[in-house]
């Protein structure tokens, strides 16, 4: 993973740059979600290669995710696997539950008992719903099978986790950040008695699966903030070293150093760029701080 902290040295002096403005915290995902097969991601095989040294791969990631914090930066981490997160969480700032597994009961009771601020994403179909019952259950205190601090099978009690909040990342072939959009979220989630709280993913069907178009979407939401919008605290991008994203090789000293082998992403160019620009109109704000 050098080029992943390549990355992480990049956006940690970024970071310290713009604090002032902007908390950049740093996606760090190990776990690849798939609608059928493909690569799972660093932990389930960490050499590429089909052989699933998961063994490997668990500390492999631990090891990543020591060198990003020795750097200052937080990170964020998809919570996929509801065994996995226990052996990273005591470095993990920030967790997401994808669209594929918001509605899924064993990722709510996880989240009801991890010790940091958790984003449930709407469904792959734009269903915000799901999401907003994610957030209302991980706030409750629930009872289930997992496994303690030794790695023992257990009973596990959770206290319930106050800060979840919902992310929108479009769905359904159709963007879900435009004003009206959001305004329907904020809607959805004080009915609910939740506090609107809202990521915007610029990424995803945001950006109609193009990365280019991750600027759009930051620029929209932007404008959002200046005219005043105060639900939404933080943007997600989907960004490296080189932009767009390559197919696994065979052979992986055949793969182009620092480009994506999952989803496109905008390139440190264009990322530090967007992020230059995102303070600037903060500051011209008054600006709260956001992620």
């Amino acid at each position: 993973p050098q080029a992943a902290i390549d990355y992480a040295r990049r956006l940690s002096k970024l970071n310290q740059e713009l604090a002032d403005q902007l908390l950049l915290v740093m996606r760090v995902y190990f776990e690849k979600p798939r609608t059928t097969i493909g690569w799972k991601g660093l932990i389930n095989d960490p050499d590429l290669n089909g052989s699933h040294q998961i063994s490997k791969g668990l500390g492999v990631a631990r090891n990543l995710l020591c060198a990003v914090t020795n750097l200052g930066l937080p990170i964020a981490c998809e919570m996929l696997d509801p065994i996995t997160v226990q052996y990273l969480s005591d470095m993990i700032s920030w967790g997401a539950i994808g669209a594929r597994t918001t509605e899924s009961q064993p990722h709510r009771e996880m989240a009801s008992g991890l010790s940091f601020p958790v984003g449930f994403k709407n469904g792959t179909d734009g269903n915000l719903q799901i999401a907003v019952d994610a957030i209302d259950a991980a706030t409750h205190s629930h009872n289930f099978l997992g496994i303690d601090r030794n790695g023992r099978t257990a009973i596990v009690e959770t206290n319930g986790n106050p800060d979840g909040y919902m992310v929108l990342r479009g769905g359904g072939g159709k963007p879900n950040y435009d004003a009206e959009s959001i305004s329907n979220a904020e809607a959805m989630l004080a009915k609910a008695g939740l506090q609107p709280s809202i990521m915007v993913d610029c990424s995803h069907a945001n950006s109609y699966k193009d990365h280019a178009r991750q600027e759009e979407v930051l620029n929209n939401v932007m404008e959002q903030l200046a005219q005043g919008n105060s639900s939404i605290n933080s943007l997600m991008i989907e960004s490296y070293i080189e932009a767009g994203n390559q197919p696994l090789s065979d052979d992986i000293n055949k793969l182009k150093y620092g480009m994506s082998v999952t989803d496109k992403c905008i390139d440190w160019p264009t990322t530090e760029r967007l992020l230059r620009q995102a303070h600037a109109s903060l500051k011209k704000m008054g600006g709260r701080p956001i992620d």
